[in-house]
């Protein structure tokens, strides 16, 4: 059975965390595992460092502020962050970056937060899970300032358009691709980029439990997105870059385990290393 590490998980605070032991088990009997727990403000953050605590080696997490909560940071928001990024469960900053869609932040206040935890993750030395939407010149122009000392730039669910995906990948960005790319409406555009994105710098997610794919069949009687569902989002980019789909798993699986500084112990567990170095 191929290996596969879901990326991106919204485990606390959503849908899923009524039912955490079985969302990781069912996703290691499908070979997901160990799973990324998003940590999008700093008391999800906490949540989370505590429930990876709880099932160790089977969960990593991030710990930042998503732009929806970025008018919440305060002058000791990046303290906070770096006490939490100090736990052995933390792999990266984040989730940070801009959010123009929605707007549920000031955008000065999410262009703030956004530098400030970039900052942080160069200071650290750790890599960051960024998101953007439909802010495409001022996060790029914020991420230029900072990329050339950061060890490791992953933007999550990308979903943007050809100019956008060589834009990031001139800055060795890895890019996260979702279920999003399965459905024939609103992914199509997607289907046609993904066949573009180096080997060593595409990324798999969920994005649990958003973004069911579309395209399942038969379709899960539940609407909610699961991280077991992974392979299957695997197999349908496989498939749209003429790739073997056991090699393509092995190759995200390493630029995953790379990414995030992980490291296979001779039981074959799963742990964080000592320090992270780029791919």
């Amino acid at each position: 059975m191929s290996k596969y590490i879901d990326i991106a998980v919204n485990l606390i605070g959503s849908a899923l965390e009524k039912n955490i032991q079985d969302v990781i088990q069912d996703a290691a009997a499908q070979g997901v595992s160990p799973l990324i727990v998003i940590g999008s403000e700093l008391n999800e953050s906490e949540q989370a460092i505590a429930c990876c605590q709880q099932y160790s080696q089977q969960l990593f997490c991030t710990a930042g502020v998503h732009p929806h909560h970025a008018s919440e940071w305060q002058a000791d928001s990046s303290e906070r962050i770096k006490r939490l990024a100090a736990f052995p469960q933390v792999v990266a900053i984040g989730e940070c970056g801009l959010d123009y869609n929605r707007d549920f932040s000031p955008r000065p206040m999410q262009r703030q937060a956004f530098e400030a935890q970039l900052a942080l993750a160069v200071e650290l030395q750790m890599p960051v899970l960024m998101h953007e939407r439909d802010a495409h010149e001022d996060f790029l122009a914020i991420l230029k300032e900072y990329r050339h000392s950061l060890p490791g730039a992953l933007l999550h669910c990308f979903t943007g358009n050809r100019q956008s995906m060589q834009a990031y990948l001139e800055l060795d960005l890895h890019l996260g691709i979702t279920g999003w790319v399965c459905d024939e409406r609103r992914g199509k555009e997607l289907a046609e980029l993904v066949i573009d994105i180096p080997d060593n710098r595409i990324l798999i997610e969920t994005d649990s439990p958003y973004l069911l794919p579309r395209s399942m069949r038969p379709k899960p009687k539940s609407s909610k997105n699961k991280p077991q569902y992974l392979p299957y989002i695997a197999e349908y980019i496989a498939d749209l870059r003429g790739q073997n789909h056991q090699e393509f798993a092995q190759r995200v699986y390493e630029n995953s385990v790379n990414f995030f500084g992980l490291n296979q112990t001779d039981d074959l567990s799963i742990k964080r290393s000592g320090s992270y170095e780029a791919p």
